[in-house]
């Protein structure tokens, strides 16, 4: 019996972690609203309420309370200093961050927890973003959906089909071969630590943009960085700066689904996570999440 409670716990655990967090783009909001979802079950059957499937019960409460959450935190993040990026979920470890795909869903509940979807999920109002994840990534139908977001059946269709336009017309896709991501990965860090200015701009897409997330907290560029003749410029000034502050060390990670990297200091806290997007064999994306309070979940000790 307590093995079959501890089970469905964690089950409604990683559910409501799921839905909250691609939501919000937050891990301290995601657990938030999981602990509170569930605490809403335990009354609800406190008080007798009948609650024939408890997946689709914390569900609607996860996706009610991160509707709120996202209402509420607009003019924060309106008035957000520099690029905001999402929080980075390290996901070989913590709660389950996703639906239970079979093998043929796999790489798009990853592509849905990247970084690149969860800022292009920005562009969406808080209704629609619920309506689109709730019917592509978690599959409800459409009749929950419309009791989850209060909305009708057909109005939710018409949500989803607006919803499903933007973020087609944004939609990056990735290189799917992650042996190669890993490598490139690899030459591109190595190139930067060696101050190796035409193998990096080899990397690099013409187009590609830098992202640095300081949140106004700590020193990161607040525009985004646009060419890669200015992106190595950027990175070899830092790298070098790094180096010449004290020793650090990087640790490979799988950074929201995807390959990523952690800069650890020497007291072991971790100050920069770092993921790229790779297309065409180039790096089109560099994003470099710095703000602490967005770290803080990975140096808890």
């Amino acid at each position: 019996m307590r093995r079959r409670v501890e089970a469905e716990f964690e089950e409604l655990r990683g559910r409501t972690f799921a839905i909250a967090y691609r939501m919000t783009g937050s891990v301290a909001d995601a657990e938030e609203i999981g602990q509170e979802s569930m605490l809403r079950l335990e009354q609800a059957r406190q008080a007798g309420e009948e609650v024939s499937s408890p997946k689709a019960w914390v569900s609607t409460v996860a996706t009610r309370l991160a509707i709120d959450q996202l209402r509420s935190a607009r003019v924060e993040r309106e008035a957000y200093v520099g690029p905001w990026l999402p929080e980075p979920l390290l996901t070989d470890e913590g709660p389950a961050p996703a639906p239970e795909p079979g093998p043929a869903e796999h790489a798009e509940v990853a592509d849905s927890l990247s970084q690149a979807f969860l800022v292009l999920l920005e562009s969406l109002t808080p209704v629609e973003r619920a309506v689109f994840l709730l019917r592509e990534v978690f599959g409800f139908e459409y009749g929950r959906i419309a009791a989850t977001v209060g909305r009708s059946e057909e109005n939710c269709r018409q949500i989803l089909a607006r919803a499903r336009r933007r973020v087609e017309e944004r939609r990056f896709r990735f290189e799917t071969d992650e042996r190669h991501r890993e490598e490139l990965f690899d030459r591109f860090l190595e190139a930067c630590e060696d101050g190796d200015v035409g193998a990096l701009e080899g990397m690099l897409a013409a187009d590609a943009v830098l992202y640095s997330d300081g949140g106004g907290k700590i020193s990161a560029a607040r525009r985004p960085i646009h060419r890669r003749e200015r992106i190595v410029r950027f990175l070899v000034r830092v790298t070098r700066m790094r180096r010449e502050r004290g020793d650090y060390r990087l640790r490979r990670a799988r950074i929201n689904g995807q390959p990523g990297r952690l800069i650890v200091d020497p007291d072991g806290r971790v100050s920069d996570v770092l993921t790229i997007d790779v297309a065409e064999g180039a790096i089109q994306t560099i994003r470099i999440v710095r703000n602490p309070d967005k770290l803080r979940h990975l140096n808890a000790e």
